[in-house]
Formats: structure tokens, sequence, C-alpha cells
């Protein structure tokens, strides 16, 4: 899709796909996961991060309501916004093996309410946050699966 921004963080994680991925499973990860600011609650949550499981968060002041679509063990899980404050967000997390190590990639399609142009205004302020955030996932991420793994 041309003209949608796109988000990727990807990062070579020193412990097996399975390790990584299982962390990705656990009820404390997305708690774990989430920076301290804004403030994150979950609300309610159903199914894990299986196809048809379902979160809903309280992140700062909004409702953010997201939709598992699509789980390949140890491969890859995306969730998709429900409602929240993009018109649209796809979050795909994939996972790759690289000669026993974890590829671990986040993969973000989004876009802002008001079409195309506001996209193209305010789209690199989203992937400047995306940033700051996904790089504390990938080191939280790193620090837990270094213990699990040890």
């Amino acid at each position: 899709m041309s003209g949608v921004p796109t988000f990727v963080k990807s990062s070579l994680i020193d412990a097996p796909v399975s390790v990584v991925f299982a962390f990705h499973e656990r009820e404390d990860a997305l708690p774990l996961l989430s920076p301290v600011f804004p403030p994150m609650r979950i609300i309610s949550r159903s199914g894990g991060i299986r196809t048809g499981a379902r979160v809903i968060l309280k992140i700062g002041p909004m409702t953010w309501t997201a939709h598992h679509t699509a789980f390949d063990q140890d491969r890859l899980f995306v969730d998709e916004l429900v409602t929240g404050p993009f018109a649209s967000w796809v979050h795909r997390h994939e996972f790759m093996d690289e000669g026993g190590r974890c590829r671990l990639t986040d993969r973000v399609t989004f876009a802002l309410p008001g079409g195309g142009v506001v996209n193209a205004l305010f789209g690199w302020t989203v992937k400047v946050g995306l940033r700051q955030m996904f790089n504390h996932r990938h080191a939280v991420t790193r620090r837990y699966v270094r213990t699990t793994s040890s």
C-alpha cells in the first residue's frame, strides 16, 4: 500500500526463537514491555496472543482495543487496532532463527485520522515515538530472555 506509513524495528536477540516467542506469550509480557510513560493499564483481555485474542488498554487518557488476527507458533503474531487514536494500525511481531539466535522484528503499518496529507505531515512524529518505544521493548526482551535462557 503506497503512502501508508510503516515503522520497522529489528534486533538480533542472543536466545533461541522459542525462548523469545515464549517470553511474548507470558501473561505479564505486555506490562513488562510497556514504557513507564505514558502509563498503560490492561482493562481486559482474552486469548493471549493467538488469533482471536482481544485486549483493551488504557494508555494515558485514551482507550486502545486490539484484536489478534494471525498467529504462527515461534514465527509471528499480528494485532490490529479496533478502536483507538489511529485510523488504522497493524502490528506484526516476527521471529526468525539466525543460527540459534532470534531475529525479532516489529513491523507497524499505521494511518493517522485525516488521510494522506496528515500522514505525510505528521507520520514522522509517530515514528519518533515508535522508535523510542520499540528500543525499550527490544531491550526489555533481551534482558528477560537472557535470564530465561541462561
